[in-house]
């Protein structure tokens, strides 16, 4: 298409190119020359004409808009953000305030139901158990079933979603028809790893495209209580 151009007789060609660089440089000129503003229009999607003022006034208004929806969603993030301290501040005191590993699990697992609306957590430490109460946390590390978790172990990073038949049967036993989706976290008491799987019954409720930030921090928190309530040497 022919590019536009301002003809005046005897003097140099003006392109519209020109015109706008002019105007961009000075957007004072139409402040002493407002008469032009009063006839100048400019087509609306609309199909209908407007002025240059009621169309600046439209792009401002919109802009507005954005910038305020914008601010809007900034506030609603730092709220759920704030929401999110306050719970995870709750399970780090249910976890500090245990005395035993038996009492550290059983915090563990009534903050994430409290507060998280958890509905199966299952906690799994690999190594022989030390005449703990609890015999389905201690998993000797030679156990054929830890290789259903290889790749997680070796990640070092939570993974979300529906878990694997085989998955589901060794962390949550009786229950694992019912789970539909989890989060499986590895971390590492001191030396010894270590799993916590908390279980949904809803599918949508661990997806894997959910970020890692809380459940990372859930499972660094849980794997330094247990290191220092099992005496292991860091």
């Amino acid at each position: 298409m022919k590019r536009a151009e301002l003809r005046r007789p005897g003097k140099t060609v003006v392109s519209a190119e020109q015109v706008r660089a002019y105007l961009a440089k000075h957007p004072e000129f139409f402040t002493e020359r407002q008469d032009l503003l009063e006839i100048l229009f400019i087509p609306h999607p609309s199909g209908a004409a407007v002025s240059l003022i009621e169309r600046q006034l439209a792009i401002y208004r919109e802009k507005n808009r954005k910038i305020q929806q914008r601010l809007d969603n900034l506030v609603q993030i730092a709220r759920e953000n704030e929401r999110l301290f306050q719970k995870m501040h709750k399970v780090t005191i249910a976890l500090m305030e245990a005395v035993d590993v038996e009492s550290a699990v059983a915090g563990l697992e009534w903050a994430l139901h409290d507060h998280f609306r958890a509905d199966l957590v299952s906690v799994r430490l690999i190594r022989n158990n030390n005449t703990s109460a609890l015999t389905e946390l201690f998993v000797p590390a030679g156990d054929a079933r830890l290789a259903n978790f290889r790749k997680i172990f070796d990640s070092r990073r939570p993974k979300c979603g529906h878990p694997r038949p085989e998955q589901a049967a060794f962390l949550f036993g009786d229950s694992a028809d019912h789970v539909r989706s989890c989060a499986i976290i590895p971390f590492a008491a001191a030396e010894t790893p270590g799993l916590l799987a908390i279980g949904s019954y809803q599918g949508e409720r661990f997806l894997p495209s959910m970020g890692h930030i809380f459940l990372t921090r859930v499972g660094e928190i849980l794997g330094y209580r247990l290191g220092c309530l099992l005496g292991i040497p860091d």
